[in-house]
């Protein structure tokens, strides 16, 4: 996975020109948003209906990053859920306030999204459960769906049941699994439904499970999709409030200004985003698109270009001049090109003939994962004598390193961040104990080879 820092003061990196569109994981303070366009959701999702697998599909727009702000476990669960698409043109806005410019098509709102993968359900043959709404919505959704789609089986089972109730919530379970759908959509409000599905999730028999907010009374026709050009221009909210104000007010007229209010302080102390786009593997339902940028148009203004760097990269180079195979001034075109081109470091350096593969791949393999080792099992044994100092609980230490996933920096930099010990005492532990018993343990396994 690769990995960029795209720092609001450094430049404004732009993905607006990309000719095809890649899959992206933005951090936002910390907050993991997948920025996928429609399409390649619909196709993560086949993907895990056809493999068998589970996924979640959750969604940021600014309501749920306020309440991931403010409810410890709404964030963990955006954190675990495998897509977290953008369903906003606020996140857009925050991302491009940041120093990030996408285009729209990331903006996967479910105005956009449940028609796409409803048709593609009609013609693979895939099943839909719908829990939520009222009874008699819920059956006007159904209904329509089967006249609209009918090669989708659909089943569903409303939303107006006690979900503190063991008798009920299982009830419901089972209905689930015995239908054994592929996809079953959760349209119960925000946090309602994250925090059902996070409960019961494991229980589940399905392959796919998307929390969809008022999605099955949109289907049933009882809310109207917002017209399309106030989404445009980002007045989707406005448009909502006006037709349910009492229930809206307070998440529009508060929360719009305290995310307005994160993002400006965000930016005041240079807040990193963590760029990185998304590769395929064999524990991913998720595919890297090809990409490049077009060349024309990111070389019109140099402050435009397609900012994917690689954290490896900056060690690779400082290894290599320090080794001799490169000069400074090479490292520093290669570094420029690769602003431009998105390449790795490595790939460049080979197709310049500067150094053959065998030589570069030596290095990655093994400097670059020995200095990985290194920094996880510092990480670690920081952690440990933190606890063992009673400076930090251990469930402090484990949230820390937890969070660290998601930002990329060194534990002491987490904990740093979060007030819980000033940096003057972390950087006296990481010298003074753990750098000082790596150099006494060097010392001792050379003169036991010696």
């Amino acid at each position: 996975m690769t990995t960029t820092t795209v720092r609001p003061a450094d430049f404004s990196a732009d993905f607006s020109e990309v000719e095809r569109l890649p899959n992206l994981s933005v951090h936002l303070l910390s907050r993991r948003i997948t920025c996928m366009p429609v399409a390649s959701i619909v196709e993560a999702i086949n993907s895990a209906c056809i493999q068998g697998r589970k996924i979640t599909v959750a969604n940021y727009n600014v309501h749920s990053f306020n309440l991931s702000m403010l409810l410890p476990w709404f964030y963990n669960f955006l954190q675990s859920a495998e897509i977290t698409h953008c369903d906003s043109t606020g996140i857009l806005k925050a991302l491009e306030f940041m120093g990030l410019k996408l285009p729209l098509e990331y903006r996967a709102s479910y105005t956009a999204l449940m028609p796409a993968l409803l048709e593609h359900c009609n013609k693979q043959g895939f099943s839909i459960f719908l829990l939520g709404s009222k009874p008699e919505c819920l059956e006007a959704a159904i209904d329509q769906l089967k006249s609209e789609y009918p090669n989708i089986r659909v089943d569903g089972h409303h939303g107006y049941f006690d979900i503190e109730d063991l008798d009920q919530n299982e009830a419901v379970i089972q209905k689930i699994n015995i239908a054994k759908p592929n996809i079953l959509v959760v349209g119960m409000g925000m946090p309602r439904q994250e925090n059902w599905i996070r409960l019961h999730r494991s229980r589940l028999n399905v392959n796919v499970i998307m929390a969809g907010g008022a999605v099955i009374d949109r289907l049933a026709g009882i809310v109207s999709d917002c017209p399309s050009f106030l989404s445009e221009w980002g007045l989707e909210w406005f448009y909502r409030l006006c037709r349910e104000p009492k229930r809206l007010a307070v998440r529009y007229l508060l929360g719009n200004p305290a995310f307005v209010l994160l993002l400006a302080l965000a930016k005041f102390y240079a807040s990193p985003l963590e760029v990185e786009d998304i590769p395929f593997n064999s524990t991913s339902t998720l595919k890297l698109q090809k990409y490049r940028p077009n060349s024309s148009s990111t070389l019109k203004n140099q402050n435009r270009f397609l900012a994917i760097v690689h954290p490896d990269d900056r060690h690779l180079g400082r290894y290599l001049v320090e080794a001799g195979l490169l000069t400074p001034l090479q490292l520093k075109t290669a570094l420029s090109e690769q602003q431009v081109t998105g390449l790795r470091l490595s790939e460049l350096i080979v197709r310049k003939r500067w150094l053959k593969q065998q030589t570069v791949e030596f290095l990655m393999e093994k400097l670059l994962l020995r200095e990985h080792a290194v920094v996880q099992t510092d990480d670690k044994r920081l952690g440990h004598y933190l606890v063992e100092a009673g400076l930090l609980t251990q469930a402090q230490v484990e949230t820390a390193l937890s969070e660290q996933k998601g930002t990329g920096q060194r534990l002491g930099e987490v904990i740093v961040r979060k007030g819980w010990i000033q940096e003057q005492t972390v950087e006296f532990l990481i010298k003074q104990v753990i750098l000082s018993e790596r150099a006494l343990f060097t010392r001792a396994l050379a003169y036991k080879q010696g």
